[in-house]
């Protein structure tokens, strides 16, 4: 069904880097959530005005904030797609983001109206009255709604969708609310006892937590995520694997929506090269760079001592000892000035954000002290820094 409702409504689907195809996803899962999650209030309601149930009202009305922040999706999906102007030089495509955080904020308001009315079921409960009809109907909304989780997770991962990855998570919450429902109701039949207050405490904490993990999503590429480790080693190998450059480091990405990054990387070269043939290599990576891999990359040349076999001893020697004291640490732009008495070793070391304060102190004595057995002239001059990349 996925596979069809995309062949049919989205064309030229395989391409999902290009934006106009993008939105034709976004589209087609927003106008599938809003019909999906009306035909689900319009039946919970029923059900729920006939039990006289909270619980099954509030996941009612859980399914039309759904169908709401369906709109509220679709919306974003089209603002996101407006191409760049003068006032936004990057594109529109945090707007997406932003999407999703207001849908978040329907789900956890949803979740608190809904708590304030369980609590007072609790305090006076109600009869229930059970029908047979009613409990299937909740029981084909739980396979509705596994199907549009299945469905907005293949789509989201499919474009890289923030949006459509929160509203599968919260399809699956919607599952999990309405089999507890479900269950109360059963209980109720067999049992008697009337557990409709507690469990609709209970979905409606549910939603509350999910709107949570929504905000939580969508809030970190707001605020700047870390690089994430695939996507560095792709970056990093595409700029390492051209003639002329010898290694790289530094790599900081800016996400400004699913389909736009910005990246700046520091690309070391030999320094017996012409500074013109380095700029050219650079130059190349730049553009193939937003062909390829359709980010907007700014390069930084390092020069490298290539011909000093005494300095590239030396930092293999250093580096040596940065990986018995940890295996994380490296280190770049090393460089060696020679005095009478001391030569001077000048490098940046780049340390996992685990070291802090005092950690970070020691760790940068320790480096000093073992450089130093390799020969007492030595005297570190180091940089001590914190990487942009996500820990695997």
């Amino acid at each position: 069904m996925v596979d069809f409702l995309v062949h049919k409504f989205v064309k030229d689907y395989e391409n999902t880097e290009n934006a106009k195809v993008r939105t034709s996803y976004g589209v087609m899962a927003s106008m599938v959530g809003i019909f999906c999650n009306i035909l689900l209030f319009a039946g919970k309601f029923i059900v729920g005005l006939i039990l006289n149930s909270v619980s099954v009202l509030a996941d009612a009305f859980n399914n039309l904030s759904d169908a709401a922040s369906s709109v509220i999706g679709f919306v974003g999906v089209k603002m996101a797609s407006k191409p760049a102007d003068q006032d936004h030089p990057f594109g529109h495509g945090r707007i997406e983001y932003i999407a999703a955080l207001i849908v978040s904020f329907l789900v956890i308001e949803v979740g608190l109206s809904f708590l304030k009315t369980a609590i007072g079921k609790i305090r006076e409960p109600e009869e229930l009255t059970f029908s047979t009809v009613s409990v299937l109907v909740l029981l084909a909304s739980i396979g509705v709604k596994l199907w549009m989780a299945y469905f907005n997770r293949k789509l989201g991962k499919r474009i890289h969708s923030s949006v459509m990855m929160a509203t599968a998570t919260d399809a699956m919450g919607d599952v999990v609310t309405t089999s507890a429902t479900v269950l109360s109701l059963l209980f109720c039949r067999f049992t008697g006892i009337n557990i409709d207050g507690f469990v609709g405490a209970l979905v409606a904490l549910v939603v509350m937590w999910a709107g949570v993990g929504i905000a939580k999503d969508t809030l970190e590429p707001l605020i700047g995520m870390a690089v994430d480790p695939e996507l560095y080693r792709q970056i990093t190998e595409f700029v390492e694997g051209y003639e002329g450059i010898l290694g790289s480091h530094d790599l900081i990405v800016h996400n400004y929506g699913p389909t736009r990054s910005l990246a700046s990387i520091h690309a070391e070269v030999p320094n017996d090269v012409s500074i013109e043939i380095s700029h050219e290599i650079i130059d190349k990576i730049e553009r193939e760079a937003a062909k390829k891999l359709g980010i907007f990359l700014v390069i930084h040349m390092d020069p490298v001592e290539v011909r000093d076999d005494r300095v590239t001893a030396v930092r293999m020697k250093v580096t040596e000892v940065l990986k018995e004291l940890d295996e994380r640490l490296t280190l770049h732009d090393f460089r060696m000035v020679d005095g009478e008495e001391q030569i001077n070793l000048i490098f940046d070391v780049v340390v996992p954000f685990a070291y802090q304060g005092a950690e970070l102190t020691q760790l940068q004595l320790d480096i000093m002290e073992q450089v130093s057995t390799l020969d007492s002239r030595y005297q570190c001059v180091m940089t001590m820094e914190k990487g942009y990349v996500a820990q695997d």
